[in-house]
């Protein structure tokens, strides 16, 4: 079982997001913690939790909130869940905090943190909305290293509007030379409900195929050189330091997600929580949950599912998941040298990689 809670709490709403957050506002933060817990601990009596192996705060910023804060809801979580031996990760924005807190992060339990610097160049980070500039996020990398944690991750983004080749290459010297234990470079997408996907359609953003080629071979050339493994389409690790968390949803174990907009899925059954931070409060306080989508997941579901996260990492698809593709798929795959067998599972090679998403679509 993985555990995800949602903080859906950002000083700046950056124009590429696409997630449930918003600024605090008048939101009052004690009883969102509050709720966050009065929902941990329904869940857990509700049902035999099993141990929990890793625990992800995302959002949003979870970063953002206070040390009191922090304290409570951490000591609030180990008070109810069964946390014994969690690996527990928790995203940051390096404007957030300093050497006072990355210590308390360390002392409440965090083992990975994982920085959302997407740039290091600042004309970029500008474009992003980003609220950092490149010398604080480097300095929130040394910052971490000295207050002892364990795994640090810098998230980093490429084929952004005005984002050249030799502005790509410097992020990614940049974060190299930080020494980092994993890095996720993303390929930035358009998402529904955005400035961006409005800039996009109104003409001033373009897309282009062949930047995202070139850009996505800048990263995997720079980052295997620097002795990271390539162990999913958008994920880098030096070895043995990959993405616990991340690699459980792809393997499709499963997981609850507390928090306003929350997902869970638990054998067959996937809900979502309410994505508006007041209703949620309210729910939580009257009824105990805040589920409003709840759906069935089939077979027939699960397998589409595993293909199009499985056929993203190294490790593979395991072949018994393409009972059911089109006859014939397979076949030409391997024949164009887009894929292989091997060990009884399809891998991706070559520019097959790059396919991912449509290669799946075929296989479904």
């Amino acid at each position: 079982m993985i555990l995800y809670v949602h903080i859906p709490f950002c000083h700046r709403i950056c124009p590429y997001c696409s997630f449930y957050k918003h600024t605090p506002g008048d939101t009052d933060i004690q009883a969102f913690i509050r709720a966050i817990l009065h929902e941990a601990k329904e869940t857990a009596s509700s049902s035999s939790l099993p141990p929990i192996d890793t625990l992800y705060l995302g959002g949003g910023t979870p970063s953002m909130l206070s040390p009191k804060h922090l304290t409570e809801l951490f000591e609030g979580f180990h008070r109810t869940l069964p946390l014994e031996n969690t690996h527990i990760t928790m995203e940051a924005n390096p404007a957030t905090f300093g050497p006072n807190k990355a210590a308390l992060f360390k002392e409440l339990g965090v083992n990975r943190t994982s920085l959302g610097i997407q740039s290091f160049n600042d004309h970029v980070l500008k474009t992003l909305g980003r609220e950092h500039n490149p010398e604080q996020a480097a300095e929130s990398v040394r910052i971490l290293r000295d207050a002892g944690m364990d795994e640090i991750n810098i998230d980093l983004m490429f084929s952004i509007p005005g984002l050249s080749n030799a502005d790509w290459q410097h992020s990614l010297d940049t974060a190299v030379a930080l020494k980092p234990d994993h890095i996720s470079a993303y390929n930035l997408t358009y998402e529904e409900d955005t400035e961006f996907i409005e800039k996009l359609t109104q003409g001033d953003y373009a897309q282009s195929e062949d930047t995202n080629a070139v850009q996505f071979q800048q990263a995997h050339d720079t980052l295997t050189a620097a002795g990271f493994l390539h162990y999913e389409t958008s994920n880098y690790a030096q070895p043995g330091m990959e993405s616990r968390h991340n690699q459980s949803y792809w393997q499709g174990i499963d997981y609850l997600g507390l928090g306003p907009s929350a997902v869970a899925t638990v054998g067959d059954r996937r809900w979502r929580n309410l994505p508006d931070t007041a209703g949620y409060i309210h729910a939580i306080n009257t009824v105990g949950h805040a589920k409003r989508e709840e759906e069935i997941i089939d077979a027939e579901a699960y397998r589409i599912e595993r293909i199009a996260l499985l056929l993203r990492t190294t490790e593979g698809l395991p072949d018994h998941y393409l009972e059911g593709s089109p006859e014939g798929e397979v076949d030409t795959l391997i024949e164009n040298e887009l894929a292989e067998i091997k060990d009884g599972k399809l891998r991706l090679i070559n520019t097959g990689i790059l396919l991912v998403d449509a290669i799946a679509e075929k296989l479904v």
